[in-house]
Parts: C-alpha cells; structure tokens; sequence
C-alpha cells in the first residue's frame, strides 16, 4: 500500500473542501447569519489539516487500482467527517452522528434526512446541505480531475473507483479532458435548470437548493413543507430534469460533437437509454391508472405519476405527496425501480439499468445455451459483444450487493425494534441513494427516530451503494493494509 501518495491526495481533497466551504459562509454574509463563522472556521481547520497531510513526503511505490480504490473511500468518509463539523459547531444538528449521517446522506446525493424542521435550519446549512448533492452527483475525485491534472497514475485508478456503472472509458485519450467534459455537461444543465425555475417565479434560493438536488440526484428540500408550496410548472421542470440528470452524461457528449444526424440518433439508440425510457413510460402510465382517483383528474394523477416515479428511478427523493398512501401496486412498482436506479454514468443511484440489461442477456444466454449446448453464442449490448470480464464483473457485483443487503437487514433487525417494512425500504432507499422508504422511514417521516447503530450501518450503505461497493469493502481486507517491503 502506497501510504505516502494516499495521505497527499486525502490532504488534496481536504484542501478542496476548504474552498467549497466559503460558499456558505458567503451565503452566511448574505443572509447575515452568525452560523457562517462555523463553516469559515472549519474550512481554515479542513485546509490546515490538507496542507499537513501534503506535506508528507510520498512513497515513490506505485499506485495501483488498489491505492485508488482506497484512496477514494477514505477520501468520502473524510469528507464526511470534516463537513458534519459546521453542523454541529452551530447548532443546527447538534449531535454529530446525526450531522454525519445528514452529511454522509448529501454526498452520496441519497436525501435521507434525521431533520424533523427543515425550514428551523440556518440558509447556510439549507445551502451547504443541497451543495454536497451537487457536488456528490457528479463524484468529488471526478471534480477534482476535471480542475486539477494529477500524475503518476492516479487519473484512471481514481475515476474508475469513483464513477458509477460496470465499466468506465474514456471519452477522449486524456482522462482530465473526459472530467472536464463531463463537469462542464453537468454544469451547463445545471444553470438551465435553474434559469428555467426562476423564470417560473421560484426564489434564487430555493431554485438554487433545488436544483443542486436535482442535478445530484439528491433529495434535500429547503422547506418543512417539501414541495407542496411549489407550482405544478415548477414541479414539472424539476420532475424533466431529473429524468434527463439519470440518462448516461456519454450519450449528451455524442450529441452535442456528433458530426451527423447519424451518430447522433445512434446516441439515443444506446441500448440502456431506451431502457431507462422505456421503464419510465411503463411506470408512469400504470401508476397513473392506479392513483386516478386520488387527485381529482387524470392530468393530475399523471403529473404525480411522473414526479414520483421520476424521483425514485433517479434516486433523486424528492416527494410532491405522499406516495406511501398509494395503492400497492403503485407501492410495490416505486420499491422495484429503486433498485433499478438510472443509467450508468449518469448522476443516478441502484443497480443501474446496464447491469439489469446484461443480467436479464446473461440468463437469456444460459437458457438457450440449455437449448442448444453446442452453440456458441456472446452478450451483446448495442450490438456489439460484451467482454466476459464486463460480465464477470457484473455477477460479482450483483452477489456482493446481495451480500451487503442481506447483512445490513440482519443488524438492524438484530438491534433495533423497527418493523420489516421499514427496515427493508430504509435499507433499499440509503443503498441504493434514494432517500425515503416507507411505513416509519416514509416520504413524510424522517431517520432521525432510528437508533444510532442503525443510523452507522445506513450510512455505510449509502457510501457503498455510492462508490460502487469494492472501495468500500477493500476497506475491510487486511491484506490491503499491508506494506510490501522492498
């Protein structure tokens, strides 16, 4: 284990952290809130602890898959950890494993709240709150390539770790240019969102908030009312954006440079973004026949239909009513697509509809290799064959994430008395970064009444489901700890 350059990058992303903490001290000046001097002061504490970390002199070993998958587990927990602090410091979330949980819930852009008043919050804790969405959706490390050149081998290493999906490319030959391309996509879609919203008469604030949530696919609202005071034009853009923030960010880079119509239609021909699509256009429709007679006219319903559904496949969270009273049908439909989560390499949670896609082609392939047992036949995705390593790599995926599952359902239930709806749909909602589940953990309920053992075990899940799994089961190998003497 490279330790050297592992403490020199985590003294990077702490310096990083430094800076975003001045927006909500600027925000703090803004709204002339003393709870500013709090995040002023922990970003001189979050810099200060970065610039010693830097200072290490780095092992000349390399830096492996390894050291970049361990790297950026550390890096999101620390990130955690420093930026729970202003939370606490100032009152707003005065017990720390709650401000961690809070905080942890914002950069893995799950919205899985402890907060019963969100609207008793300081601006600068609403803002830092919806902040670490925007800046988890796209990745922080991602960030950071995309700013910053790094060598040594860390670039491929580190996003690979960080990126979500069953494998990850470059768009072009320098990995830096691939996170600026992705980071100047995702900021651009960003700003026209929240154009649009304040065109529509939303405050700068809340379309700020909003719309951080919305590009992370987070979930955080800024008032205790939620969504309710908010327009169904407002609701509308929110609920178009989310979808747009789950498809592949691949598949907007080739239609914005695709030379002719023909590469560009072939971008929407991705076999996962007619998928995605495709799920999304059958949930709407059949949830909005099952609720029709909750709103008063099939417009409604359908409007409600696509947010909600939006939101969850997303893993967005946000919640314009309370989906929990639904029928169950509609229920059991919003629980099944938070696992499905959106597409791969986008800003979305869950398993990703790729993995669903090559898993649903695997079983196929063993059925008809059944059938026919001399056959030869690939998986194919975009009619192209899939490598058997990209479905290796799925299998296992899919068998560690059952793992993880499974084990999380057996503590909580072993420690605290919550009943198994519950305890099921909190597991699946911080698992898969979507943020409400139902029963006691519903749209309208918070995680705030759980016990603390319960909240630690969520908020692995959240940063598991995140970064994909493996960086942070590494974390769990003692092996990895070791160092190879020269």
């Amino acid at each position: 284990m490279n330790y050297g350059s592992i403490r020199r990058f985590l003294g990077m992303v702490l310096r990083f952290e430094a800076a975003f903490l001045l927006l909500p001290s600027i925000v703090a000046l803004i709204y002339m809130e003393k709870a500013g001097l709090y995040y002023l002061l922990t970003a001189v504490l979050c810099f200060g602890v970065g610039t010693l970390l830097q200072l290490v002199r780095s092992d000349k070993g390399a830096f492996y898959t390894k050291e970049g998958f361990v790297g950026v587990a550390l890096s999101w927990i620390v990130l955690s950890a420093f930026g729970a602090l202003p939370f606490v410091l100032c009152g707003d979330i005065p017990s720390y494993t709650d401000a961690l949980f809070e905080t942890i819930s914002g950069f893995t852009t799950t919205g899985a709240s402890i907060l019963n008043d969100v609207g008793a919050l300081n601006h600068c804790s609403l803002f830092w709150r919806s902040f670490t969405h925007w800046v988890g959706g796209m990745g922080v490390i991602v960030f950071i390539l995309a700013v910053m050149p790094l060598t040594g081998g860390y670039n491929m290493h580190l996003m690979r770790a960080e990126s979500p999906g069953p494998s990850v490319g470059k768009l072009v030959p320098r990995v830096r240019d691939t996170a600026l391309i992705l980071y100047s996509i995702y900021f651009g879609m960003t700003v026209i969102q929240c154009i649009l919203l304040m065109i529509c008469g939303m405050p700068v604030f809340d379309a700020l908030c909003i719309t951080f949530g919305t590009a992370g696919t987070g979930g955080f609202a800024v008032r205790s009312s939620g969504f309710a005071d908010y327009t169904v034009l407002q609701q509308a853009i929110i609920t178009v954006f989310m979808i747009m923030f789950g498809v592949n960010f691949n598949a907007y880079y080739f239609l914005l440079l695709g030379k002719t119509w023909k590469e560009k239609k072939s971008a929407f021909q991705m076999s996962e973004v007619k998928a995605y699509f495709g799920i999304i256009a059958f949930c709407i429709v059949t949830i909005t026949w099952s609720i029709r007679g909750f709103y008063g006219s099939i417009l409604m319903s359908f409007h409600q239909a696509a947010f909600q559904v939006g939101s969850i496949i997303t893993t967005t969270g946000y919640s314009t009513v309370d989906f929990d009273q639904w029928p169950q049908y509609s229920r059991s439909l919003l629980v099944l697509i938070m696992f499905c989560g959106a597409c791969a390499g986008s800003t979305g949670g869950g398993i990703k509809v790729s993995r669903i896609l090559l898993m649903l082609k695997t079983v196929k392939q063993e059925v008809l290799h059944f059938i026919h047992p001399r056959s030869v036949s690939t998986v194919k995705l975009d009619g192209k064959a899939v490598d058997k390593e990209t479905v290796r790599g799925v299998n296992v995926y899919l068998a560690a994430y059952c793992m993880i599952f499974v084990i999380s359902l057996l503590i909580i239930t072993m420690f605290d008395n919550q009943d198994l709806v519950t305890v099921f749909t909190s597991v699946a909602a911080t698992f898969n970064n979507i943020g409400p589940g139902l029963n006691a953990v519903g749209p309208m309920a918070n995680y705030g009444h759980l016990l603390p053992v319960t909240k630690y075990v969520l908020m692995f899940d959240m940063l598991a489901g995140r970064l994909e799994l493996f960086p942070m089961l590494l974390l769990f190998v003692p092996s990895v700890w070791k160092v190879k003497r020269r």
